[in-house]
């Protein structure tokens, strides 16, 4: 099987923008996420057109696809306005030739209704922008398959997805939940998958680790999503490491570790 592998700019977020984009390229991914660098996401719902195109200067030097992007929703706000806010990250999404708009969830209980009627209203509205919606695990309403199931079921458009984290699983439950088994709750749903490893130790759960070196069994995982219909793409969202050599090293190793899984899939 054959499916695109990119990488999240989060491993080099200490570096710029454009480092970031080169090194990932060089690792050998085709697409890539842009992530926060120096605590601002490059594209969010105020990018002005020449922000856009900046951002699509960098990648396209780089020779990547800028795939996903990392979003967020103003639930605080009143609802049309949350709404209105969204729409226009789905533009700036759309302009800069985004597929994937990723966002992180809910994690406060009396905002999930909210949650949901604002994707509820933004999924049509992205889909005749030719930008997917996905929501990524990060405890809240997306502790659990079972949960990011119900999240789907609430929605209920074919332009809302959800992208599986298998890491994010272990860390948010500590370990109490496995995405070995947790992924058939919602398999079916999983439009895309982030390769991040965690392992928790005394109580204490760790993401920035070397994937292939924790818990998560990614060739089980992948397996699971590949026989529900699942064809990538991936995301690499954390390395581990902290110099630029190390980071890079790990980037490559990352590469090939997934690579080789993909293709006995």
């Amino acid at each position: 099987m054959q499916l695109a592998l990119g990488a999240t700019t989060r491993p080099w977020n200490q570096w710029s923008f454009e480092e970031a984009c080169g090194a990932i390229a060089a690792a050998g991914y085709t697409d890539v996420a842009p992530f926060a660098h120096g605590g601002k996401i490059p594209l969010t719902s105020e990018s002005t057109p020449e922000e856009i195109a900046a951002v699509r200067k960098v990648v396209d030097a780089a020779g990547l696809k800028p795939s996903m992007l990392i979003t967020h929703m103003r639930l605080s706000d009143p609802l049309e306005d949350a709404i209105a806010d969204y729409r226009k990250t789905i533009d700036v999404a759309a302009a800069a030739g985004i597929t994937w708009a990723m966002n992180c969830g809910c994690s406060q209980p009396e905002l999930y209704e909210k949650y949901n009627a604002l994707f509820r209203a933004c999924a049509p509205y992205a889909a005749a922008k030719g930008v997917r919606l996905v929501m990524k695990p990060h405890g809240g309403n997306g502790l659990t398959g079972q949960l990011m199931r119900a999240v789907v079921e609430a929605v209920d458009h074919p332009n809302f997805s959800i992208c599986y984290d298998p890491g994010n699983i272990i860390y948010y439950t500590k370990g109490e939940q496995r995405p070995e088994t947790d992924v058939h709750a919602i398999k079916e749903h999983v439009s895309i998958c982030i390769i991040k490893d965690c392992v928790v130790v005394d109580g204490k759960p760790d993401v920035n680790i070397l994937p292939g070196t924790g818990w998560v069994k990614f060739d089980s995982v992948l397996g699971s999503l590949a026989e529900a219909g699942f064809r990538g793409p991936l995301y690499v969202e954390c390395l581990g490491g902290t110099t630029w050599d190390d980071i890079n090293s790990r980037a490559r190793q990352t590469y090939e570790y997934i690579a080789d899984i993909v293709a006995r899939l």
